[in-house]
């Protein structure tokens, strides 16, 4: 699927040689016979953006990075739970949304911290762990995920504390080490 969008882009921005641009201009044509060219332009244009978007939106997991770029979490966008698993597949928390914010917690029940704009956040406000579109850092390869294991049950949340100020820095805490925190083992 995500390669189509980036042959859609293809034929709409490189110029083709005669033939080959004929060819394209013949289905237009054909598909749209009386319309100008500027609109055919405009509606190839966002046929090509809502393919790119269907891409980005059927996404079914989200990876979080630590402070150094590394791959340690995903998020489970498939699963009603949104369920946080460790790389190697094991679950270890979720998102509770509450009004308008995410936040994470643990399946002992354990409060961890909040999911906000793309950034898991501690009770300090520091930044535990991020996805790749939320800050600008250089995120490393991305291994291959574990199975995923059972989720275990959750117990009973415990209430939030009261949300800090938000901080520009990241945590001391390790991001593997801080999800550990939302299972009894």
């Amino acid at each position: 699927m995500s390669f189509f969008p980036s042959i859609l882009i293809l034929f709409i921005y490189i110029p083709f040689p005669k033939p080959k641009s004929m060819l394209l201009n013949t289905y237009i044509h054909y598909f749209l016979p009386e319309v100008s060219t500027r609109f055919k332009v405009v509606f190839l244009n966002t046929i090509a953006f809502l393919l790119i978007s269907l891409n980005v939106f059927a996404q079914e997991e989200i990876s979080l990075f630590n402070s150094k770029g590394k791959a340690i979490a995903y998020i489970d966008t498939e699963d009603d739970d949104l369920t946080i698993y460790l790389w190697d597949g094991k679950p270890v928390a979720y998102l509770h949304k509450k009004s308008s914010e995410f936040h994470v917690y643990g399946f002992n029940g354990t409060h961890l911290g909040w999911f906000i704009d793309g950034i898991i956040r501690d009770h300090d406000g520091d930044a535990v762990g991020t996805t790749e579109d939320a800050t600008n850092m250089h995120t490393q390869y991305e291994p291959y995920k574990g199975y995923k294991a059972y989720k275990p049950y959750k117990s009973y949340r415990e209430y939030a504390p009261y949300k800090p100020y938000l901080s520009n820095s990241w945590s001391s805490k390790n991001l593997k080490l801080f999800l550990l925190l939302g299972i009894d083992d």
